[in-house]
């Protein structure tokens, strides 16, 4: 799929289609086909959607592991909208506290993850279980920091090996009123800053909304 962007933007999205990956205990698996076509026949080009709000690039409110927390509705715009650094991890298990301190995270930064899941947990037909996540002690890291979104290049952020730690990772960013942005993809794009244009879906109330997540060059 080529998408048309000026010099130096990339698009981070991964797109929606039939047979996309989905995280095993999705209640159902992503149902995205043609419900109706002209050359087919019909009067009208229809497509059906038919997913959950975690489907595809989306972001995670805190009310997804928080009861009574704010909703994808009562985000604030500029959450997701402005300057972000892409941050390039080498460590292919996880991401850890020691690889993060040398890139001095201040206060109200929005921060994206390149990790060796680009391309691969994303563009697989089939889950993959091993993937790099953030650890519990970076997740602390980043709440002290007091930054402002967190991105991966994965469908989740914890391990799927420890369940517990998944709702954990989740529970301390969302509760720091850091917002996640998950499964981006950051193949080919060079670490380094930019400006991040994402909003997700304005759904009512709801937990997540799924997005498209566009990054820019900072202007000189």
């Amino acid at each position: 799929m080529t998408v048309k962007l000026p010099k130096g933007w990339y698009d981070i999205s991964v797109p929606l289609k039939q047979g996309m990956v989905y995280f095993p205990t999705d209640p159902a698996p992503p149902k995205i086909y043609r419900y109706s076509d002209r050359a087919l026949g019909s009067p009208i080009t229809m497509c059906m959607i038919e997913m959950i709000g975690h489907t595809g690039t989306h972001i995670d409110a805190p009310l997804h592991f928080i009861p009574d927390g704010s909703t994808i509705s009562d985000m604030p715009v500029d959450a997701s909208i402005g300057p972000c650094r892409v941050i390039e991890i080498k460590d292919e298990e996880s991401i850890k506290v020691k690889e993060l301190e040398p890139y001095k995270i201040k206060k109200g930064e929005r921060l994206l993850f390149k990790t060796a899941n680009s391309p691969r947990t994303y563009e697989s037909p089939k889950f993959q279980e091993n993937y790099v996540s953030l650890t519990l002690e970076a997740t602390d890291y980043l709440v002290k920091k007091g930054i402002v979104l967190f991105g991966l290049d994965n469908i989740t952020i914890g391990p799927y090996q420890d369940q517990g730690k998944i709702g954990q990772i989740h529970t301390k960013l969302l509760g720091a009123g850091i917002y996640i942005l998950e499964n981006l993809a950051m193949f080919g794009v060079p670490a380094g800053e930019y400006e991040l244009l994402c909003l997700p879906l304005l759904m009512l109330n709801g937990d997540a909304g799924p997005a498209r997540a566009i990054l820019r060059p900072l202007k000189p």
